[in-house]
């Protein structure tokens, strides 16, 4: 173990201690048992490297030898195990969990989060800016707050894939946009992941008259240089609520623009030979355009940036309704017609109208219809579904009801409310959604094209 490390880090006393791991189980039969270890022992580096986070600790357990320096609770030993273990042996710890994160220090001309209106839920306005999340959980990062030493990390424990928000490699104009003194080192950072092995995805916020046009196509094509380590970049309109007073002036887009901007992303694609640059679907919807197949979209590794989200949704309903099981009039019937309600935001009316005329081709007894919810609680620029709130749907379902009269079920997409929960970003949750509307049979799809045609093929 390299001491001239380990004790470096003792003498920076405050972050040693915030970076200890805490043991709260210890499994039987494991190395840790074997060496001594119990439950309130801190765990302090591996191979000297300070144990920052579970990452190092999920790292070294794929490694057959290292050194481990843990603390004993009583806080007065300190003891260095080597380690030499089969890659299938466990180490068997379980820690406390950490849960802080690094949060962003910019304040970008862009920033939705500043364009958040008051009294929401306090994880809406939580600013995240940590690598970590973006390597586990697929979060868009700025790099403005990671120190040599935290890049170094990021290699040393191939923390990969990362997802990078670059916006611009002009290191002028990212301090400008990013409003950070620290912005401008993307172009060295971006450069180091890659040459350390590093795959990244990178993200562009486009804001007209700034990081767009012959700016974009520099950015572009200064980080197709490291392809394919980068692996591609995410071209993305700015969202604009209307709760913008006082913020940087940031023109919406319409359609003259996005196809310009959709022209220029072909001719930067055709340039490299690959598809690099994926477009936002929003840029199609204002566009008037075809969306591009879904093969365009590789493994759909941009997925969760609502990149190629559309394409994707539009294989999977047409693939499982032609995987419906048929009679001889090539129909698959429904034992009990039914009137169906599918709620979208503007942008995804015109593809929903399109898939559901095929679905009520290959049902029969399906009625179904789109419901379009004008965003009136962001604003009336906000078009995507998945920024909906229950205030609108449930307003939205009311008027529809009054004016074309009963249904028999309404269809919500998944996105609409947090992940493991049913609650919108307006606070109101699904249950709260039904009582007022004075309706139950409100299905939420969460399995894509799949669970689409699911739903709208069964009577619940």
């Amino acid at each position: 173990m390299p001491e001239s490390r380990f004790f470096l880090y003792k003498s920076e006393k405050k972050r040693y201690n915030k970076a200890m791991l805490k043991v709260t189980k210890v499994k039987r039969g494991s190395i840790a048992k074997e060496l001594g270890i119990e439950a309130g022992d801190f765990v302090l580096s591996f191979d000297g490297y300070l144990a920052e986070d579970e990452l190092d600790y999920l790292y070294y357990c794929t490694q057959p030898s290292f050194s481990l320096t843990v603390r004993d609770k009583s806080g007065e030993g300190e003891h260095t195990f080597e380690v030499e273990k089969e890659e299938s042996e466990e180490l068997g710890l379980e820690f406390e969990k950490n849960t802080s994160i690094r949060t962003c220090h910019n304040h970008c001309v862009f920033c939705f989060v500043d364009q958040m209106p008051k009294g929401m839920r306090e994880s809406l306005y939580v600013k995240d800016d940590d690598y970590c999340m973006s390597f586990s959980c697929g979060n868009f990062v700025t790099l403005t707050n990671l120190s040599d030493e935290g890049l170094e990390r990021i290699i040393r424990l191939k923390l990969s894939p990362i997802y990078v928000s670059v916006h611009t490699t002009n290191p002028e104009l990212r301090v400008k946009m990013l409003r950070n003194r620290f912005a401008g080192k993307i172009r060295e950072q971006i450069k180091k992941l890659a040459e350390g092995g590093i795959e990244i995805h990178c993200q562009a916020v486009i804001v007209p008259n700034m990081n767009d046009q012959e700016e974009f196509a520099r950015t572009a094509r200064e980080l197709f240089a490291y392809y394919p380590n980068v692996k591609d970049v995410a071209a993305v309109p700015t969202g604009i609520t209307k709760y913008r007073d006082g913020l940087y002036p940031i023109p919406d887009v319409d359609g003259e623009y996005s196809a310009k901007f959709l022209d220029l992303v072909d001719a930067l694609n055709k340039e490299f030979g690959v598809n690099f640059i994926l477009p936002a679907d929003e840029y199609f919807v204002k566009a008037g355009r075809e969306f591009k197949p879904a093969s365009f979209y590789g493994e759909f590794e941009q997925i969760e940036n609502g990149i190629g989200m559309t394409s994707k949704f539009v294989q999977e309903t047409l693939a499982a309704l032609e995987e419906l099981p048929v009679g001889k009039d090539r129909v698959f019937s429904l034992k009990k017609p039914k009137r169906t309600v599918v709620v979208s935001g503007v942008s995804a009316e015109r593809i929903n109208r399109t898939l559901l005329k095929k679905a009520e081709e290959k049902i029969g007894g399906l009625q179904a219809d789109v419901l379009p919810v004008v965003n009136e609680f962001f604003g009336e620029t906000v078009t995507c579904t998945g920024l909906l709130t229950g205030v609108d749907i449930l307003s939205a379902l009311q008027t529809y009801r009054a004016e074309k009269g009963d249904f028999d079920e309404v269809v919500l997409a998944g996105n609409t409310m947090k992940e493991f929960e049913d609650v919108f970003l307006c606070g109101m949750r699904l249950s709260e959604l039904k009582k007022k509307l004075g309706f139950k049979n409100i299905r939420v799809n969460r399995g894509g094209g799949y669970g689409f045609v699911e739903i709208l093929s069964t009577k619940k």
